[in-house]
């Protein structure tokens, strides 16, 4: 039987998300820095998923491009 991988509807996928670590370099920070950012910031959706965060492309690109 083959396993398949069930998410909410709300969460992001792989695809339309970024990973803090994309984001560290998108913005020419540290990671850790980045994580702080993105923990701290309004500006754009952040969603945690466990111990990982996961950044909606269309949010942030929303707020990249201004």
């Amino acid at each position: 039987m083959e396993e398949q991988l069930v998410r909410p509807d709300n969460s992001p996928s792989q695809e339309d998300a970024y990973t803090v670590k994309e984001i560290a370099s998108k913005l020419k920070m540290k990671e850790r820095t980045a994580y702080d950012f993105c923990n701290r910031t309004t500006e754009f959706k952040v969603r945690r998923i466990g111990r990982l965060l996961r950044i909606p492309k269309q949010s942030f690109d929303d707020w990249w491009n201004g």
